[in-house]
């Protein structure tokens, strides 16, 4: 859980570092002037939307040294090339690091063509099942989109 407090320090050390006041700040990562307001206030915890931007715009923030101060700032290059050159788990083969905002390496897979039987096709469309409530698109860049039917 993220302490409030500790990350609005960390955030005025973004600020300082970057020579920004609030009200840049919040207009740099297209957020309301109210909300940087409200956050470094104390008022608001950080929205994961919010966090998101910091880390779109300044590349050189860490996730973890902004979420909960493990980590440096700014991020040091050693640091983000041992973590791409670490290697995948074997359980795990296609993710570095094991979290959900990690690259993905993709191995390379020799294509063979096949030819889905029907029974399998239709396979996920068992009506004990039940009925599709909710459906989560994830994409590369951390967003998603959930479609209700």
């Amino acid at each position: 859980m993220v302490n409030i407090d500790d990350f609005v320090k960390r955030l005025e050390i973004i600020l300082d570092y970057y020579a920004l006041n609030a009200s840049s700040f919040a207009d740099r990562i297209g957020v309301q002037r109210s909300s940087m307001s409200h956050l470094l206030s104390g008022r608001n915890k950080p929205s994961l939307d919010f966090v998101m931007k910091i880390l779109e715009v300044f590349p050189d923030v860490d996730l973890y040294w902004i979420l909960n101060g493990k980590g440096s700032f700014p991020k040091n290059n050693e640091e983000v090339l041992e973590t791409v050159k670490t290697p995948a788990p074997a359980s795990q083969e296609n993710f570095t690091g094991g979290d959900l905002f990690s690259q993905i390496n993709y191995k390379e897979v020799q294509k063979t063509e096949t030819t889905p039987s029907p029974e399998i096709k239709n396979q996920n469309l068992i009506p004990e099942q039940g009925e599709i409530e909710k459906i989560v698109i994830f994409y590369k860049n951390g967003t998603f989109k959930a479609y209700n039917p």
